[in-house]
């Protein structure tokens, strides 16, 4: 093993096991957010410009600003982990260049169109700015997207980008792109990772990139009905706060809510980590108003079900981009939960943990959010913790012989589960009471509320640490799939299998980084999120070599019997794998109802299964 694994697994015990003193530990800004906080975002890399990840003169690594429960934590065993982890020395002095001056190519300018939109718009709502164009011009795909924008150049800029603040804009916006022939692009939070916003290089005609995000309002709430309709540019951030100075929660919450739309959401047919208690985007979204070429798409009653055949409604959800704009939607809202309450669990093994979770949905408990880690990501875990004190060192050796001698766990094989109860307190004090007197018959050892808390809240400072790796010449990206119980492991164990495979195959440094998690439960399966990376130090063209090995990964997630995508939708990065998904009659009536719908192909982003309309 490796040689500060230990120590970080020592780390670990003083942060998971459950001791009581544990769960009481104060630790320090759990919750994300705080008062006067800057809410300026990277222009290409992933989220807030007050929060980074800095390597201090001693190798350990603090997070600035205040924003999440790891800002102002300095982390020691970070480094080391990665290093171990990955089989490789990282250099200091060789960190991977940003180019400065980004290359934007001159306007591809429809001079009609842009003098009708002069005409019929004020100059507040449109812009040529080559700063903003570059912007609007990718999602945060690592390789295909970040990784050129930062390191190279996009294939494709937009050459205007347009700022929609009402519904009558759009209807306005497409009419004139119509008479005059040009290509009009969604954009909400710029969140993709499928490759959705990288605009067609084949693409002749103007594009206009369409930023929804001034469309942030909740226009009405229906607190008899449990109703609000809200425009389609807010984000998850903006409409938890609205809807919580009334008393209400949509539940909606994806691990990019702070950025995302509630259009994105529709328009990928998204998930959120709470979806157990709240639904998936589909369940919370009660009707959508699209406006497109032909006019507007929407439900003229919203009720709770109605049978009236086919309804227009379901095409909207993984729309993708492709049939027009999505300005609002009417989602059912809930009061605020009376109790939120956050656990944790350690598990012998994962398998301990998978039969627990299907064991678990068979009871018909589930609480709003249940996460299973792997080792691997355990001890990642551990290595984004402060260094302890002295009396949490102490602690942390009692607890290990605890859980080493006394329990026999393997500090190299245990895998743990984060829990999110909410409700009232008698509906969350039983899933507790289930859950846990559950999980001990599958050797599950409560790890404390602390920790639970602590594990989910991490979720929204992760996604920094790609950037700050990709300095360093490591790679990495994430990919989901929902795969039936009986796969679980068949699919996870091919593919770690051929990730170790190609990275020998393509003589890669070290060893790869592939680890799982079980995010979402399903009566009849569940979501695997995949964690991949590896060095690129030295590597020729290591953004097109990560897009070779991560479809190869996807063929094998296919061929082990894993699903093309659970919540991140299809883009153009998964497109060449729909055949797999649709039979060629199901693909042929979607490209008929874009073809009635766009027939002029005002709306040409080219996703799932429209590339090169």
């Amino acid at each position: 093993m490796v040689a500060s694994a230990g120590k970080l697994f020592d780390n670990a015990m003083t942060n998971q096991i459950n001791v009581k003193k544990v769960g009481e530990m104060a630790d320090k800004s759990l919750e994300q957010g705080g008062d006067n906080l800057d809410a300026t975002i990277y222009d290409h890399k992933w989220g807030y410009t007050d929060t980074r990840f800095v390597i201090q003169a001693d190798r350990s690594v603090r997070v600035t600003g205040n924003r999440y429960a790891l800002s102002g934590t300095e982390m020691p065993d970070l480094l080391d982990f990665v290093e171990d982890t990955l089989e490789i020395k990282l250099d200091f002095d060789n960190i991977k260049q940003e180019v400065a001056e980004k290359p934007v190519p001159a306007v591809n300018k429809n001079e009609p169109f842009c003098a009708a939109v002069a005409a019929a718009f004020p100059e507040s709502r449109y812009s040529f700015d080559p700063r903003d164009r570059l912007i609007h011009s990718h999602g945060q795909t690592t390789m295909d997207e970040v990784y050129r924008v930062l390191y190279g150049r996009l294939s494709r800029v937009a050459d205007m980008v347009f700022y929609l603040e009402g519904e009558e804009d759009a209807a306005k916006l497409i009419q004139l792109a119509a008479e005059h022939n040009v290509c009009l692009v969604p954009y909400g939070g710029g969140t993709s990772v499928s490759c959705a916003l990288v605009l067609p290089a084949h693409e002749t005609r103007m594009i206009v990139v369409v930023d929804t995000r001034r469309m942030n309002k909740v226009i009405w709430i229906d607190e008899e009905n449990m109703l609000a309709c809200v425009q389609a540019g807010i984000t998850g951030s903006q409409l938890e706060a609205e809807l919580g100075e009334q008393g209400f929660v949509a539940g909606h919450e994806p691990d990019s809510m702070e950025l995302s739309t509630l259009g994105g959401w529709i328009a990928t047919n998204a998930s959120g980590m709470k979806k157990n208690r709240y639904g998936n985007i589909e369940q919370i979204v009660q009707n959508v108003t699209m406006v497109t070429p032909t006019g507007v798409i929407e439900h003229l009653d919203t009720v709770p079900r109605s049978s009236i055949g086919m309804q227009p409604k379901q095409l909207l959800f993984g729309s993708e981009g492709n049939l027009g704009l999505i300005t609002k939607a009417v989602i059912a809202i809930h009061k605020k939960p009376e109790v939120t309450k956050f656990g944790s669990i350690v598990f012998p093994t994962f398998k301990h943990g998978v039969d627990f979770l299907y064991a678990l949905t068979q009871t018909g408990v589930l609480p709003a959010s249940i996460r299973l880690l792997d080792n691997i990501q355990f001890r990642f875990g551990s290595a984004l913790k402060p260094r302890p004190t002295k009396s949490e060192e102490l602690m942390g050796k009692v607890q290990k012989f605890a859980l080493l001698k006394v329990k026999g766990f393997d500090p190299y094989e245990l895998a743990a589960a984060t829990v999110v109860m909410e409700g009232t307190k008698h509906e969350v004090a039983y899933q507790n009471k289930v859950i846990f007197d559950l999980a001990k018959r599958f050797g599950g050892i409560a790890g404390g509320e602390g920790n639970g808390r602590r594990g989910y809240m991490l979720t929204y400072a992760i996604a920094y640490i790609r950037d700050f790796l990709a300095d360093y010449h490591i790679i990495g990206e994430t990919y989901e799939t929902t795969v039936p119980w009986s796969k679980v492991h068949q699919v996870i164990d091919a593919v770690d299998k051929r990730a170790r495979e190609l990275h020998e195959v393509h003589q890669l440094p070290g060893r790869p980084y592939m680890s799982p998690r079980v995010t979402q439960l399903y009566h009849t399966g569940v979501c695997i999120y995949f964690t991949h990376g590896f060095s690129v130090q030295g590597v020729a063209e290591p953004d097109k070599l990560f897009g070779e090995i991560e479809r190869e990964l996807r063929r094998t997630i296919l061929d082990a019997g894993g699903s093309l995508s659970h919540h991140h939708g299809i883009g153009k990065l998964r497109q060449e794998f729909m055949p797999r998904a649709l039979s060629a009659a199901g693909i042929e009536l979607l490209r008929s109802v874009k073809a009635a719908n766009d027939p002029q192909n005002i709306f040409g982003v080219g996703n799932n299964v429209f590339a090169g309309e």
